[in-house]
C-alpha cells in the first residue's frame, strides 16, 4: 500500500531512501572534489585513509568511486566487518573475492596476496574498501601494511582504502602503527553537509522523487540542517519525518512549526 504522504505531496517514491543507484547519487561540490581526489589517488595506485563524522556521506563517496572507476581496470572489494581478527579477516576477504578460505592465518593470507599478484598479471588494479576501520582489531592494524609489500615493496599492485570516524586518524598515528599509517598516502576527510547543501539535497531528491515545486519553507530548512547537524543519513531521516507530519495534519508545506514536533519524536527514538 503506497504510504499517505507520497500521494498527499504526489510523489512517485519515498523520495529519501538510501535505496539510490551510484550514478543518481547526488553529492555537494565538497564532497564531489573528495571523490575527485579519492579517484585521482587509486589511478595512482595509492593507499588512502578517508575519515569523517558518523552520517556524513563516507559511503555515498565510496559509491561514487565504485561509478567513476572504469570496471576493466579495477577490481573494489568492500569489507564492512571491521571486527574480526586476523584470520577471521583474511578469511572474509577470501571469500569476499571469491577465493576459498582456508583454515590457518598464514594460508589464507597467502590466498590474498597470490590473488592481487595474479590481477596484476591481468593489469587489474585491485582496491580493498574497509569500512568502519577504527573498528579494526589491532592484530588487523598492525598486519596491514604486510598486505601493500609486493616485490620487495618495489610495486604497488593494490590500493587499500581506509574508511572510519575521525578517531581512526588518530590511532594510526600511534607508534606501533606507523608503518601502515606511512603507506596511506592520500588522507582525505568527509565534511558536514553546509547549510546550502541542505537546501539543494532536499530540493534535488524531491525532484528525483516526481515533485519539483518547493515543499520546504527555507526557515524548515534552516531547522532540519540544524537537526541533522550537517549528516545526510540523519537529515534523510527528519525529512521524511516532516512529510509525513506535514501530510497527517493536511498541509502543503512544510513550515517550522511542524518541525519541534518531529525533532523531538526523532531524538526519542535515537535514544531509545
Amino acid at each position: 500500500m503506497k504510504d499517505s504522504y507520497l500521494s498527499a505531496f504526489g510523489l512517485e517514491a519515498p523520495p529519501f531512501s538510501k535505496e539510490v543507484a551510484d550514478k543518481e547519487l547526488w553529492l555537494p561540490s565538497s564532497k564531489v572534489a573528495v571523490v575527485d581526489e579519492l579517484v585521482d589517488a587509486v589511478e595512482e595506485r595509492a593507499s588512502v585513509l578517508l575519515t569523517g563524522e558518523p552520517g556524513v556521506g563516507k559511503t555515498c563517496v565510496l559509491r561514487a568511486l565504485r561509478a567513476r572507476l572504469p570496471a576493466a581496470g579495477f577490481r573494489l572489494t568492500y569489507c564492512h566487518n571491521a571486527t574480526l581478527g586476523r584470520r577471521d579477516f583474511y578469511r572474509h576477504l577470501c571469500m569476499a573475492l571469491g577465493l576459498s578460505p582456508h583454515a590457518t592465518a598464514a594460508a589464507v593470507f597467502y590466498n590474498v596476496a597470490t590473488h592481487v599478484e595474479d590481477l596484476a598479471k591481468e593489469r587489474i588494479h585491485p582496491v580493498f574498501l574497509i569500512d568502519e576501520a577504527h573498528l579494526l582489531h589491532e592484530q588487523m592494524l598492525g598486519h596491514l601494511h604486510i598486505l601493500l609489500n609486493y616485490e620487495w615493496d618495489a610495486r604497488a599492485l593494490l590500493s587499500l582504502v581506509l574508511v572510519g570516524l575521525p578517531e581512526l586518524d588518530d590511532l594510526l598515528q600511534m607508534r606501533r602503527y606507523r608503518s601502515l599509517y606511512s603507506r596511506l598516502h592520500v588522507r582525505l576527510r568527509v565534511d558536514a553537509l553546509t547549510p546550502d547543501d541542505t537546501a539543494e539535497y532536499l530540493r534535488h531528491r524531491l525532484k528525483r522523487a516526481g515533485v519539483e515545486r518547493e515543499i520546504f519553507t527555507a526557515d524548515a530548512v534552516k531547522l532540519i540542517h540544524e537537526a541533522a547537524s550537517g549528516g545526510m543519513r540523519d537529515l534523510d531521516r527528519i525529512a521524511t519525518g516532516c512529510l509525513r507530519e506535514a501530510a497527517r495534519k493536511k498541509r502543503k508545506l512544510v513550515e517550522r512549526d511542524l518541525l519541534p514536533r518531529v525533532i523531538d519524536s526523532d531524538r526519542l527514538e535515537r535514544d531509545a
